[in-house]
């Protein structure tokens, strides 16, 4: 078999690369041959589009096989191994499976393309991200560079490790035994003649705080006659995690009497990673009789670093504590959780708490409650059997409500104690209404020497020892001031043993009132409609309202005069005001006037009254005649035809007017006359106007009849001639 490329396969991240294979059938039969990768390599199967070939070939027959690789674009650097394997297991099966041991190295990105006479490094041992090395305890790692010179000329390499502090790798060169921590020893490079191998040794060994963790350090090397030819490659490596960790207890206080007992845990971390503990303690008796505390509750311990934690431990209950003796221990144990379940100390810090026993004077408070106990029960003794019963006690005495309203009866609770005592209960009532009348009205007695009266059981409620009584009804309705009093005596006793007095007003119900009352305007002309509109609060009362006004001179008018049932029909009304708007009411006579809206509420009491700040004129109607015209016209001198019919109309305006149409007599403010042109017609006729103030006004017009043309003469001669007589028609008003 033929293998192509046959030594190390150098690819860089996303390149294709090819496998060539030529398998030779050199026995004298045919066989079938397989050829594939085997199952250890992992990565390999990923990257290959086919990890398995198989062949038929005949005696002395050849084929040739290609594998591909696509190595991914984030594939890490380093050098793959894997193992190609030619197998026939049914016609060689004594000589096959046959093994290929193989290496791919992925190089860095930045790594140069390597001609044919670049010089080629590698690392030994390989190592990949799969396969790294690892680190042994207190151990450093060998690491050989072995360095080809492919050209023609002497060159001289160098190696350099730029991801590493210089404390954790040893550079040697061939022939020098000298050597130091991070630099180059001997000659500080490699001098090699062309188209020979040379070797440089690499030591790795990290600083004892150095993490446990997978390392990828990048190892560069340098040419001396290509200096800007990136040759690179990658060493993984892995550090193994030690588990080491310290935990001390410090003892500060451990026997305590009244107060707690204080330790402090130390940790030291000695491994090569951070701890995260989480801190209790557990007891190590059958019973635990502390409370604890850990401050604080959670610590992280970095690498050879070391921490600290207060520890209150509380003994408790209080009662637990001992007596005699010389004190109770408490035992305890540190117990740990770590975050990340690493491998704790198999042996924790114990601790004691020593619970000191009690002095002997606190005995004391024993033997004066063991005293306690036998007086309590001697008293208990006494009350049960010999104390004499408790007198009867008033506990409380009220009236139901403290605000009432004619109309509202008075009602009254009372509560007490020991009623079992009494032998008669009394409710006297003496008061006075809000005309100055007394009311006295007699005593209400009950007897209780058979029990609650029957009057009472239906206000009554006994328990135990309390009677309590509610809602008594007194039948007092009037306005005024009561007062109640109730006594109570006690069986065997002619006296009260108890007596309490409570004063109680009926308040009168509260009267309507004016809450707003207004015009909407301030002047109106004589004959106007005046809008009025007001608020009334309680009316419920309202019996009648009144609007009066007030001229300059101090004459009062009654302008108005509504009841409640006319206003429900024109206002609004609700439980708490009546709203009435533009309530229309006439204009007085004229002058300046002060209006007010009177609310009656009660007969005998005065009104609630409500006057407008502003005074309201009332102008009279001035006197106009609107239209007087003869014929539709208002000419002031007119001329006639003869026969012309003659319409007379007028139209009067004022506040008690007269109106006089000369020469035809008084007529009404408004109207029409019907007349004839002719000899009879008035020359001058005058329409007057007088109003109630003695104001007055006139129009007229001067009227002329033109005189008729004369008959022809043959005309005058005609037998059937008649001669027209002048017609004077009577005054006549429209509608007369």
């Amino acid at each position: 078999m033929i293998i192509d490329p046959p030594g190390v396969q150098p690819a860089m991240p996303g390149d294709t690369v090819e496998l060539y294979v030529v398998v030779t059938n050199q026995s004298k039969q045919g066989a079938v041959i397989d050829v594939f990768f085997d199952e250890a390599s992992e990565t390999l199967h990923q990257w290959s589009n086919s990890s398995r070939e198989s062949l038929a070939l005949g005696p002395q027959q050849s084929s040739e096989l290609t594998f591909q690789f696509n190595i991914p674009v984030d594939a890490l650097a380093g050098t793959y191994d894997y193992t190609l394997v030619i197998d026939a297991p049914e016609h060689f099966p004594e000589d096959t499976p046959i093994q290929y041991p193989r290496q791919l190295k992925v190089m860095l990105k930045e790594h140069t393309v390597v001609r044919v006479n670049d010089p080629t490094f590698s690392l030994k041992p390989a190592t990949n991200p799969s396969n790294p090395a690892i680190f042994k305890p207190k151990e450093s790692l060998q690491i050989e560079v072995m360095v080809d010179n492919r050209s023609n000329r002497v060159d001289r390499f160098r190696l350099v490790c730029p991801d590493l502090e210089d404390d954790w790798f040893t550079i040697r060169y061939p022939n020098t035994g000298v050597e130091g921590p991070g630099v180059l020893t001997g000659t500080s490079g490699l001098e090699l003649n062309p188209n020979t191998r040379g070797r440089i040794l690499l030591e790795l060994k990290p600083p004892a705080d150095a993490f446990a963790g997978s390392y990828s350090p990048t190892v560069r090397l340098y040419s001396a006659n290509s200096p800007d030819l990136v040759l690179l490659d990658l060493v993984y490596i892995q550090i193994p995690p030690i588990y080491l960790l310290d935990v001390e207890l410090h003892i500060l206080r451990e026997k305590v009497s009244n107060t707690f007992g204080l330790y402090e845990i130390k940790f030291t971390n000695r491994s090569n990673m951070p701890r995260d503990l989480k801190l209790s303690i557990k007891s190590r008796d059958e019973e635990q009789l502390y409370k604890y505390e850990c401050d604080p509750r959670r610590v992280r311990v970095l690498p050879n670093k070391s921490t600290k934690a207060n520890l209150i431990v509380k003994p408790g209950p209080w009662w637990r504590r001992p007596l005699f003796g010389s004190g109770l221990s408490l035992n305890f144990e540190v117990a740990l959780q770590d975050k990340y379940e690493y491998p704790l100390p198999e042996k924790l810090p114990e601790g004691t708490l020593l619970w000191k026993s009690r002095p002997w004077w606190q005995i004391v408070p024993f033997i004066l409650t063991l005293l306690g106990c036998v007086v309590g029960i001697v008293f208990l003794i006494w009350l049960v059997f010999l104390k004499p019963p408790a007198p009867p006690q008033l506990v409380a005495f009220s009236p139901d409500s403290i605000n009432y309203i004619e109309g509202d009866e008075i009602r009254l609770d009372w509560q007490i104690r020991n009623f079992q005592q009494i032998s008669k209960l009394e409710i006297d009532n003496q008061g006075q209404t809000n005309n100055q009348s007394q009311i006295s009205s007699p005593p209400q007695i009950f007897d209780f020497s058979k029990g609650i009266p029957d009057k009472l059981n239906k206000v009554c409620q006994a328990q135990v020892k309390f009677l309590t009584c509610s809602n008594y009804n007194t039948g007092v309705t009037q306005p005024g001031n009561y007062t109640f009093t109730l006594k109570l005596y006690t069986k065997r006793q002619n006296k009260a043993s108890y007596t309490q007095s409570i004063t109680v007003k009926i308040n009168e119900k509260p009267a309507a009132q004016v809450a707003s009352f207004q015009l909407n305007q301030n002047q109106y002309t004589s004959g106007d409609t005046m809008l009025l509109s007001w608020t009334i609060q309680n009316p419920a009362q309202l019996t009648q309202l009144k609007v009066t006004g007030k001229t300059d001179s101090g004459t009062e008018n009654v302008l108005a005069t509504y009841t409640s049932a006319q206003l429900k029909k024109s206002c609004q009304l609700t439980t708490q005001l009546l709203t009435c708007k533009n309530i229309s009411l006439s204009t007085p006579d004229p002058g300046k006037y002060t209006f007010t809206l009177q609310a009656f509420s009660q007969p005998g009491k005065p009104p609630n009254s409500f006057p407008i700040d502003s005074t309201i004129n009332i102008v009279a109607k001035p006197l106009e005649i609107i239209s007087f015209t003869l014929n539709g016209s208002q000419e002031p001198n007119i001329v006639l035809q003869p026969n012309e019919p003659v319409v007379l109309k007028w139209k009067v305006e004022g506040e008690g007017i007269s109106v006089q149409l000369t020469p035809f007599g008084t007529v009404d403010p408004s109207g029409s006359l019907n007349l004839v042109a002719n000899e009879a017609l008035p020359t001058t006729i005058q329409l007057t106007a007088t109003d109630k103030f003695g104001h007055s006004d006139s129009k007229g017009f001067s009227v002329k009849v033109s005189t008729p043309t004369p008959p022809v003469p043959n005309s005058l001669s005609s037998p059937n001639f008649v001669p027209s007589v002048p017609f004077m028609p009577s005054p006549r008003p429209n509608g007369f």
